[in-house]
């Protein structure tokens, strides 16, 4: 049986800051795999790094040193322009505080991705709506972020994430912000997408959240210290 190539690939990758005289490394050398359709959980204690490598694994940011290739592609020493193009055709993202426009409504918050990519009002349109069904929002796609809840907000957000049809969804803290119904249903919308065949990274200091997923990826002092699969409990302090 033929081994599944990785979408993702990291090879001796260094982040490293200027403070001061002195040299910082955020991330010290990190080598990882992550096939496509894995459900990984990115874990770590404040300050360990897991911020800085989800950032270099979502093309927000790039290593100082070191190979990443996403889907085959040499991406680490890309221009500004070519990384944000690859990250809007390859990558959704969904964030804690969810990062909606406020003042329009939750169709428009999805179709936001599409008007970037230059994509007409129908079609634009009528996808955002298709994908505000799929996560059970189809008859509250004319509410505003401020009339809808907590729960509802983070699936506009999924909903956005999903729209330009992405190989990688990068959740980071998804829950973070809810409470214990809301983050059940959220993990399940995510599970779900995970069985379709989705890339899914989730960043999450919390060990009930990194279970869901199918593997657990703890960061320490820039490097990774612990590298299992689902059920196994991390302690990240």
């Amino acid at each position: 049986m033929q081994t599944k190539s990785p979408t993702i690939q990291l090879r001796g990758v260094k982040k490293l800051y200027k403070i001061g005289t002195e040299e910082v490394a955020a991330l010290n050398g990190i080598d990882i795999d992550i096939t496509e359709g894995e459900f990984a959980a990115l874990m770590g204690p404040s300050g360990s790094g897991k911020s800085t490598l989800m950032n270099i694994l979502g093309c927000l940011d790039r290593p100082t040193v070191g190979s990443y290739k996403l889907d085959g592609e040499e991406v680490a020493h890309l221009s500004d322009d070519a990384l944000a193009r690859t990250r809007n055709k390859k990558i959704g993202f969904v964030f804690q505080n969810f990062n909606l426009l406020s003042k329009i409504d939750a169709l428009d918050n999805v179709a936001l991705p599409l008007l970037y990519a230059g994509v007409g009002l129908k079609e634009r349109r009528e996808k955002a709506y298709h994908f505000l069904e799929a996560v059970g929002l189809g008859d509250r796609a004319a509410h505003q972020p401020n009339e809808l809840s907590g729960g509802q907000r983070q699936r506009v957000a999924i909903a956005r994430a999903l729209v330009n049809d992405p190989h990688i969804i990068m959740a980071d803290e998804p829950t973070g912000n809810l409470d214990t119904k809301s983050t059940k249903e959220i993990m399940e919308i995510f599970q779900g997408l995970h069985e379709k065949g989705r890339t899914i990274i989730l960043v999450t200091h919390e060990p009930e959240i990194a279970q869901c997923a199918s593997r657990q990826i703890l960061v320490r002092d820039g490097v990774i210290s612990k590298d299992a699969g689902r059920g196994v409990v991390m302690d990240v302090v």
